[in-house]
């Protein structure tokens, strides 16, 4: 225990490699890997025709603050009558990483990075997705290209995709971008260096806004779920904050989302199967409307997203404290989104929670298996090229994925409840404020608000409500199996 205090990063990184391994994945890369990795000379160089060269695009990157595995780029060009141009270059990450080498192997055993505070266990050797396939600045990459065209309403008039070679010109993150969007920061240094970089994010930001509001008329989701972050000073975690939405990262999701269902649409029409990602019609509506009821609110019997997002909105306005838990609920009822193969001429399932029918992952081929793949099919249909994959081998990865994903996400969660242990270890005994979330079989769950932590309330109980104050006693933690527990103050 007095290393694990003294130590919280190497602490947090083996609980994590050892969450990792128990659920079949992998934390630490083959030797053969490392071979390969090892053998690579630079990045990829390829030229021809069909390769065009945007590289004088003022291209930029929005991501964390600590991100260097960069999968995409984003520019804008007016046009007439306030319509737009946008262009997404995605990272080639093909390119480099073959089908069946020994990096793709490992890559599709995990499928996915796993991010925690203290290791972020990357799907692709560092070397790689932070460099040689990362979109960094300055340096020419290859990469695949979607431009698409927006009426001034916001509509999408027109796509194309194609291969080209792109040039990161600044690397921006989230938080800079969106303190200066909304006037309480100044523009980030590497955006001033770009002329004309402040007239390129204000007008993503205004499509994106536009875009936002046509998928909320449509039924969109907006959920504030509770998302906790460590914070290091070296080798020790020195606070827990929650992670906001703000408008810079609003702007990257909206840009995206139209892009996964552009290349979603694209292979279709190409009579390509592909590799989507869903969320099916809630099975447990009715729960969803039971949920509803207590707060005063009817909902259709019928699963109706338009109705459900009015609920949410109504929710997050006259109660913002107790949202985020309003938010778990629901999204708990209405299921985890899962891979599934759709074929040509076949029926869409869609995605419930972003009120699209066409949507697919495809803008993270450093940090996602799947975008790796639909990297694979829309390069072989662009170059007309036989299927990477046969269909029977989409229908094996499509399961695989949504498994793996599933357990990175549980040790993600894992991770978080051990940080929080750690930071709180010191605390015993201390009282909080606290926010009764969750009453079921497994217990009695509260949340503090400073730092945002949750864990489990012991001891005898009076009747509680969900979403009720109260105040509370930390008696114990346990850093290994991330437990936090307290008791009710009399």
């Amino acid at each position: 225990m007095r290393n694990a205090l003294s130590n919280h990063r190497t602490t947090l990184t083996t609980i994590a490699s050892l969450a990792m391994f128990s659920r079949g994945l992998e934390p630490e890369y083959a030797r053969s890997v490392q071979d390969q990795v090892a053998g690579l000379k630079g990045p990829a160089r390829e030229t021809g025709k069909n390769i065009r060269d945007l590289t004088e695009l003022p291209w930029c990157s929005i991501d964390n603050d600590d991100s260097r595995d960069l999968d995409q780029l984003t520019a804008i060009q007016p046009l007439s009558r306030g319509a737009t141009r946008v262009f997404v270059a995605v990272a080639d990450v093909d390119a480099i990483v073959a089908k069946g080498s020994p990096v793709d192997e490992h890559a599709r055993i995990n499928t996915t990075s796993v991010y925690t505070s203290a290791r972020v266990f990357h799907m692709l050797p560092e070397r790689l997705c932070t460099d040689l396939t990362s979109l960094n600045p300055d340096e020419d990459r290859l990469a695949l290209v979607t431009e698409m065209e927006f009426t001034d309403d916001g509509i999408l008039v027109g796509s194309t995709i194609y291969r080209a070679m792109v040039r990161n010109k600044a690397k921006l993150a989230y938080d800079a971008v969106s303190a200066w969007i909304c006037g309480s920061g100044d523009l980030p240094g590497a955006a001033q260096a770009v002329v004309g970089m402040n007239i390129q994010l204000r007008m993503q930001d205004e499509l994106a806004q536009k875009l936002r509001v046509l998928r909320r008329a449509q039924g969109s989701l907006e959920f504030q779920t509770f998302q906790p972050r460590a914070l290091f000073e070296g080798e020790r975690i020195t606070a827990i904050r929650q992670q906001e939405q703000n408008r810079a990262r609003q702007l990257i999701e909206e840009l995206m989302i139209a892009t996964n269902g552009c290349t979603a649409r694209f292979l279709a029409q190409q009579g390509s199967a592909s590799l989507r990602r869903v969320v099916r019609s809630p099975d447990r509506w009715l729960r969803i409307v039971e949920v509803a009821k207590t707060y005063g609110v009817t909902l259709p019997e019928q699963p109706d997203g338009r109705a459900l997002e009015a609920f949410l909105a109504q929710q997050h306005k006259s109660d913002p404290l107790r949202f985020p838990d309003l938010s778990l609920v629901i999204v708990k009822l209405m299921g985890s989104g899962e891979y599934v193969v759709e074929r040509p001429h076949g029926q869409s399932i869609g995605h419930f929670g972003l009120a699209v029918e066409a949507y697919m992952h495809s803008t993270a081929p450093n940090r996602r298996f799947p975008d790796l793949i639909t990297l694979r099919l829309l390069k072989a249909v662009l170059q007309n090229a036989r299927s990477p994959y046969s269909n029977d081998e989409l229908d094996e990865l499509a399961l695989h994925c949504t498994t793996q994903e599933d357990a990175a996400r549980k040790v993600e969660r894992q991770l978080r409840k051990s940080e929080a242990a750690l930071l709180l270890h010191t605390r015993v005994g201390q009282r909080f404020d606290g926010l009764v979330t969750g009453i079921g079989p497994e217990g009695t769950w509260v949340r503090i608000f400073e730092p945002p932590v949750e864990g489990r309330l012991k001891g005898p109980l009076p009747l509680l409500k969900i979403g009720q104050l109260i105040r509370i006693r930390l008696v114990s933690t346990s850093i290994e199996r991330g437990f936090i527990d307290f008791v009710l103050e009399s």
